[in-house]
């Protein structure tokens, strides 16, 4: 039986997974640090920002940081659901047809412009997504463990894309806005590259797909008290009363808060959750699962927006109690 990792190694493995991506990703500490805190809570990351800000580098450098097999596919309106989760060839050997695993079959896949392919393959996502396997033509198959989606979608174009519904949006733990860099850190970037003299960074593996497993089930042992767990789902709660809001968030948000809570503790070297962990992840976990009133969204409210008013609102548990 594998032992499983302590608090302090979840933490210096977390460091130098970090530091390694920021040797070829600048400007974007807390949003690898959320995505890297979703794959130890075991969860699939959406990044929605304009394209150019490096979340295809990101995600790659996440991948081979954590030792996991990488795939890229590049959603297309004309992709069917086989070219992603593999189909049956014919064989001529043998005559017969034969499984020809598709690019869902590796530890993390990075799923490029996902509002540009069709619902019908979307959904074959979702399933990847939800239920750690694919079905073709009635058969299913199991993907590797760890298995994680990081996904992409350019919010600023709308012809030839296809808007995710609810129920997959819901199955990403969190969705990041990456934003454009400071001056500073743009600076670096560009020279970066010129000092790199190739197109692409290396980024050298921290730990194995075995290695990321222990550290995975590691963060389930970090303690949540009553009192944060309450504070969760009076947050969730209250997003289903909120002005502008026909649909609030479901009890799963209330358990991502505290799954991914407990990761980021554990790469914080902490053995508990703090409130100060869900407010800071409460707008990446909560805000793209609100269905916002149609007059809202004519007046453009931003969904952040509102879970942040009700962050502002929500009574916080007294951190004693907390660190119990």
């Amino acid at each position: 039986m594998t032992e499983i990792a302590d608090i302090d190694e979840i933490a210096a493995a977390g460091s130098r997974i970090l530091a390694g991506v920021r040797t070829a990703v600048v400007g974007m500490d807390e949003p690898l640090t959320i995505a890297l805190g979703t794959i130890l809570a075991g969860g699939h990351v959406l990044f929605e920002d304009v394209p150019g800000l490096g979340k295809t580098l990101a995600a790659r450098s996440l991948a081979a940081a954590v030792g996991l097999d990488f795939r890229r596919i590049q959603c297309t309106p004309d992709m069917l659901p086989g070219d992603v989760t593999g189909s049956y060839v014919y064989a001529p050997d043998t005559g017969e047809f034969r499984f020809r695993p598709g690019p869902l079959f590796a530890g993390l896949v990075l799923a490029d412009e996902i509002n540009r392919t069709t619902p019908k393959t979307q959904s074959a996502m979702l399933e990847a997504m939800a239920e750690r396997q694919v079905t073709v033509e009635g058969n299913r198959f199991a993907l590797p463990e760890p298995f994680h989606i990081i996904a992409t979608a350019n919010p600023i174009e709308y012809e030839g894309t296809y808007a995710l519904p609810e129920a997959q949006l819901d199955r990403f733990m969190v969705r990041l806005a990456v934003g454009y860099p400071t001056p500073d850190a743009e600076t670096e970037i560009v020279l970066a590259r010129a000092r790199r003299g190739v197109p692409e960074a290396t980024v050298e593996p921290v730990v194995d797909a075995a290695g990321l497993a222990r550290l995975q089930q590691a963060v389930e042992r970090i303690h949540v008290d009553p009192d944060v767990a309450r504070y969760c789902v009076d947050l969730v709660r209250a997003t289903r009363t909120a002005n502008h809001v026909a649909v609030g968030a479901s009890p799963r948000g209330s358990q991502t808060l505290v799954l991914l809570g407990r990761a980021l503790a554990a790469l914080d070297g902490r053995a508990y959750v703090r409130p100060d962990d869900i407010k800071r992840i409460a707008v990446p976990v909560l805000a793209h699962r609100l269905a916002l009133t149609p007059q809202a969204w004519a007046q453009g409210i931003d969904p952040a927006a509102i879970v942040e008013t009700v962050v502002a609102t929500c009574a916080v548990p007294p951190t004693v109690a907390a660190a119990r």
